[in-house]
């Protein structure tokens, strides 16, 4: 049946008003993600959020692991780290202060993923944004490394003298004094590997990141478009009701109806003329989430030349095998060395999608490997994988982004023993002092918050505000050019 005008401007309008402000906040959010390196050092104040945003019990990712210090097992001083800094605690978790001299302000900066002590003690930590030192001084400073374009780092890992930084696409190597790092490119397995996943193309086509810089540049400018859109389509709505209101009282209105001329002028010929490229974002970003993303992730695209680009996340060095752990978007690979060619690691266990957070050694050659699929650990001799919690066989697949037991950071250098700690709740093992509740937020971080819908409803918006938002956003865009169509061919 085909629908009438009257029926048009009813979807178009009455859909059009409430995302009008969605619409114009999703279009600001994804220019900064589309940014991070150039707002990396803007903040937003936590106090300022709804309360679900404040740390509590360390949830959050404040606590992403820990490392002893100073002194013996009894009197050491224990470094935690996480998304918002490091602290100095000792070892019955009471935090002693802060150990983020010389650590720029930005939030982004202070999200630490991992720390290493070399054996003269100088100490190495890495976040996204950069690598930073610090000596028996306390003062961090960051350390020079001849990074890819947008290449965000991951993880750092040492072994004997050999320092050993992962990007998402390269390795950084260096050797004591650790003053030089020069970029490794890892092997590719003998089987090589699968092209990414059709989530992955559709969310480099939904940034403009598959088109490299000018990819970006226009869709930011798609977002400028529909920033335009919802401004000129909230003032056709508002002003003829302004006008009658006017009216009523016996009052001209001249300047605002030339107002309203230029806007239903603008409105209609930005809206025909981006109508393919806004449509185009739209119905992308309606692609990320649930339920449409879940297919999207099971398929992949044929084998491509691009290599490890994006693929790489953490790196460790097994002491008991002698060899290195390597852990992808792809799965696990065992290197015997970094020049080897990797091989496919065998039982190992399931990994969200959003990667690793613990990755560590259990002491008796297993490896706890810790995500937001859960806690598990990784019996290699045995060539098995088997739930922390339970000690059953861990499943095949890691299922849904978020488990039962997000799994967000892990400890067991303190007198209360281990500690796992998950994303949403934290841990009980150690207290957390009240005035870490608040720290700020990365610029980055919150409009992320924004582009997801979880600011507005929580948790909850992963699994149907986006679906939801996209599908309104979708007809709302066709019904639009539908009827200005209509109506152009009917003048």
């Amino acid at each position: 049946m085909k629908p009438t005008r009257r029926g048009l401007k009813r979807w178009h309008t009455w859909l059009g008003l409430p995302l009008c402000l969605l619409l114009a906040m999703a279009a600001w959010s994804g220019v900064v993600l589309n940014h991070r390196g150039a707002v990396a050092d803007f903040n937003v104040d936590r106090a300022l959020l709804p309360e679900r945003y404040r740390f509590r019990a360390w949830n959050g990712g404040l606590l992403r692991g820990t490392l002893p210090i100073a002194g013996d097992k009894d009197g050491k001083t224990v470094l935690l780290y996480g998304a918002a800094g490091l602290w100095r605690a000792d070892t019955a978790g009471r935090v002693l202060g802060s150990f983020n001299r010389g650590l720029p302000a930005g939030a982004d900066f202070r999200n630490i993923r991992r720390v290493v002590r070399t054996a003269s003690g100088r100490l190495f930590a890495v976040g996204p944004m950069a690598l930073f030192t610090a000596g028996v001084d306390g003062t961090w400073r960051e350390v020079e490394i001849p990074l890819l374009p947008d290449e965000r780092l991951t993880d750092v890992a040492l072994c004997g003298d050999t320092l050993v930084v992962t990007g998402r696409s390269r390795l950084y190597v260096a050797f004591a004094p650790y003053d030089r790092f020069r970029p490794r490119e890892l092997r590719l397995p003998a089987e090589g590997l699968e092209g990414p996943t059709l989530l992955r193309l559709v969310w480099w086509l939904h940034s403009g990141v598959i088109f490299g810089t000018a990819g970006r540049i226009a869709a930011d400018a798609v977002a400028l478009v529909l920033l335009a859109l919802s401004l000129t389509g909230l003032l056709c709505f508002v002003l003829p009701r302004y006008f009658r209101r006017r009216r009523a009282r016996g009052c001209e209105a001249r300047r605002s109806r030339r107002l309203l001329r230029s806007s239903v002028a603008l409105h209609d010929r930005i809206g025909r003329r981006t109508i393919g490229l806004t449509l185009l974002i739209a119905a992308t970003g309606w692609c990320l989430r649930p339920p449409v993303m879940i297919p999207l992730a099971l398929f992949r695209s044929p084998a491509d030349e691009a290599g490890w680009t994006d693929r790489l996340r953490l790196l460790r060095y097994d002491e008991a095998a002698g060899d290195w752990l390597l852990s992808t978007s792809d799965g696990f690979f065992i290197l015997s060395s970094l020049d080897a060619v990797p091989v496919r690691a065998e039982g190992a266990p399931p990994v969200s999608v959003m990667g690793l957070n613990v990755f560590e050694p259990d002491g008796s050659g297993g490896w706890r490997c810790g995500s937001f699929s859960g806690m598990y650990v990784w019996h290699r001799r045995e060539a098995r994988s088997t739930d922390y919690f339970t000690h059953a066989p861990a499943p095949l697949s890691a299922g849904p982004p978020f488990g039962e037991k997000a799994v967000s950071g892990f400890t067991d250098d303190f007198t209360a023993g281990p500690a796992v700690v998950t994303y949403d709740d934290g841990t009980d093992r150690l207290r957390q002092p009240d005035e870490l509740a608040t720290l700020p937020m990365s610029l980055w971080n919150f409009a992320l918050e924004v582009h997801s819908g979880r600011l507005y409803i929580g948790t909850w918006a992963t699994l149907f505000f986006v679906f939801l938002f996209g599908m309104a956003a979708v007809v709302c865009l066709w019904t639009g050019w539908k009827l200005r169509r209509r109506e152009r061919k009917n003048a």
